[in-house]
């Protein structure tokens, strides 16, 4: 699917061929986030504690959601999650090394933060991803004009 308009330059600094091969890294990256993000809910529940169950669940769903909208398009979307990818995993990271002083799975959850930080910066700086989402934004602004 080109965006170019007939005798115009294509409106998208990335190529179209780029574009498509963003496709499935993008799905990667955006059901990579919703793992992290829900991992402690659904480890918390294989272990029988359901504490909090509805707001977990809340959570979850609202994650689905933000998740979704970045995939359908949406740039206000996307800033939302990478703020929130860059925050929360430099958060979590500290918290992880200062647990980690004096337990081991501190360096666990100091993983987990580096998660964050490296799926939030593949939503900026991967060049398929991007050109995946900058099609996707010029499909949606298109639609509204």
């Amino acid at each position: 699917m080109s965006l170019s308009t007939p005798g115009g330059p294509d409106p998208s600094p990335f190529d179209p061929a780029l574009a498509e091969v963003g496709r499935t890294p993008t799905l990667a990256v955006l059901l990579g986030l919703f793992m992290l993000s829900t991992t402690p809910f659904f480890g918390h529940l294989l272990q029988g504690n359901t504490d909090n169950f509805a707001r977990n669940v809340l959570y979850a769903c609202a994650t689905v959601v933000l998740l979704g909208q970045v995939w359908r398009g949406s740039v206000w979307a996307w800033r939302l999650t990478v703020s929130f990818s860059m925050l929360a995993g430099l958060l979590v990271f500290v918290v992880g090394m200062l647990a980690g002083v004096s337990h081991w799975q501190g360096w666990i959850i100091s993983l987990a933060g580096v998660g964050f930080l490296l799926l939030g910066g593949c939503l900026v700086a991967v060049p398929s991803i991007r050109a995946f989402l900058a099609t996707r934004w010029a499909a949606r602004r298109g639609g509204r004009r």
